[in-house]
């Protein structure tokens, strides 16, 4: 069978760097063709080559067994080529509605047709079983409901290939396994899907080909069947990777913050825990739990009442300065739009937190320079240009790169929120061994994560939350994920009624 989209010895450099090195890659009518690597491994410049936005610097793309060049991702568009972005390709300023039928707008006359393209806005969003009003801006939708309108988009293009870039990065089991159906269902209609994932359970599940990328180099394309999410690690890679999670540090007895009846309005109410010297405390709960929200309620990001204490003495509620004094730094889980300046240095990121370190009136730019080199040393963050922007790393450099510019500021309380989204198996066990390093020296971490796996593998005790609240808390061998889910699923149940 001719593959719809197929690509041929693809090369592409960036100047001098050399990222893709003879690639062949082809997606066929009605399969699922996973592509996966490690960060930085050439997946997203392949993907965007396949889907007109950037050109390979040798090699050629074959469109139906022809040879095709495309100038642009709206000449892929127009040859039913469609890539659902890892970053949201959304307008924030514009509404449900305008995004998904931007470029395509249904007119009655001279007139936008609102009503009908509410109509079909609320159908391709019910396929996904999101209730988001079409009305609703971009602006104002959580990180999830935000991705599924991108999907939506998709869906309702009617594209002959879909290319999915971590399409299920920002998603709940429950939001996954609703995409997953919608893929089924495209494949079954004869969808050529390439998806990529770091999530390799999700490529057992769904993809029917697999094929590695390891610094640019295909390493193997093969059958999924069989392929084991070990072998798949190791492929990706070039090494056996045994235990993921290191040993959970001891916590000691002394306490460092004690959070007593924080309320964050709309969003929190009577939060009450406390965190020990050396601890890794997780927090687990469903999306919507409010679990985010607590964190930048504690951090000063956010307007909340209660009191909260660090190392006994009171913290100034609602102020990012005064939680940075008392040593207390939060790790958002938004690296893109609220972690990095992502058209900015390496080093202009690095030093912000902590840019007072290096002079007041005159930036010591000698000294930020050597913090680099620092930083790229002690978090094994991989560069090609030490003068590229933030925006050019892969996404677990740029997890490195925020690591980084938090522990600067030299905290004792480390706040890291959905610390390995979007980050191949390899990082992430970088990471662990980072945050159970942390511990280790008697500093003391809050890990929110939506992976059940990873707070489970790596915390010593866990708060679950749902709608708002702590529901309770697990320690030892309490710890498994039919008791976080029966805590967080119980507390939503209890608290239904809470906006």
């Amino acid at each position: 069978m001719t593959a719809v989209l197929a690509a041929r010895g693809v090369t592409r450099r960036f100047g001098p760097i050399q990222v893709l090195h003879g690639v062949d890659f082809d997606l066929t009518a009605g399969e699922v063709h996973a592509l996966i690597g490690e960060n930085g491994a050439g997946k997203s410049t392949m993907m965007k080559i396949l889907g007109g936005y950037l050109t390979p610097s040798d090699g050629q793309l074959l469109l139906d067994g022809e040879a095709v060049n495309f100038s642009d991702q709206k000449q892929a568009e127009a040859a039913g080529i469609l890539m659902i972005h890892q970053e949201f390709n959304l307008a924030l300023q514009l509404t449900v509605e305008e995004n998904i039928f931007l470029g395509r707008e249904k007119k009655r006359g001279p007139f936008l047709d609102h009503k009908a393209m509410q109509d079909e806005a609320r159908a391709l969003l019910a396929r996904l079983n999101c209730h988001v009003d079409p009305r609703a801006r971009i602006r104002d939708l959580s990180v999830p409901n935000r991705q599924m309108v991108e999907i939506a988009r998709a869906l309702g293009r009617n594209a002959r290939v879909l290319i999915m870039d971590e399409p299920t990065a920002v998603l709940t089991n429950r939001e996954t396994d609703i995409l997953l159906e919608q893929i089924d269902r495209l494949r079954s209609e004869g969808t050529a899907i390439l998806y990529t994932s770091h999530k390799l359970d999700e490529i057992r599940r769904i993809a029917d080909r697999v094929t590695v990328l390891r610094d640019g180099h295909p390493i193997v394309t093969r059958a999924a069947a069989g392929f084991t999410e070990d072998a798949m690690a190791t492929a990706m890679v070039g090494r056996e990777l045994s235990d993921l999670f290191p040993a959970k540090p001891v916590p000691q007895d002394d306490i460092v913050l004690d959070v007593q009846g924080l309320t964050v309005p709309g969003r929190v109410r009577d939060a009450s825990f406390q965190l020990r010297r050396g601890e890794v405390l997780g927090f687990a709960g469903l999306v919507g739990a409010g679990r985010t929200e607590l964190m930048e309620g504690i951090a000063g990001l956010r307007p909340a009442t209660g009191t909260i204490r660090v190392n006994g003495s009171a913290l100034k509620l609602g102020s990012v300065l005064a939680a940075r004094q008392a040593g207390l730094v939060y790790l958002t889980e938004d690296r893109k739009d609220k972690g990095l300046l992502l058209g900015k240095s390496l080093t202009e990121n690095l030093t912000l937190l902590a840019l007072d370190r290096f002079g007041r009136i005159r930036i010591d730019k000698q000294a930020e320079d050597a913090a680099l080199t620092d930083a790229i040393r002690d978090f094994d963050i991989r560069v090609n240009d030490r003068q590229m922007m933030a925006g050019s790393l892969s996404g677990g450099n740029q997890q490195k790169l925020l690591l980084a510019k938090t522990m600067l500021a030299e905290p004792q309380i480390v706040i890291i929120d959905e610390p390995t989204r979007g980050i191949d198996i390899g990082t992430k066990q970088q990471i662990y061994e980072f945050i159970a390093a942390l511990a280790g020296q008697g500093k003391s971490v809050i890990v929110v994560s939506s992976e059940l796996p990873e707070v489970i593998g790596l915390a010593s005790r866990i708060i679950v939350m749902g709608r708002g609240y702590i529901a309770g808390e697990l320690t030892g061998a309490e710890i498994t994920e039919s008791a976080i889910l029966r805590l967080a699923m119980g507390a939503a149940d209890a608290q239904k009624d809470i906006a």
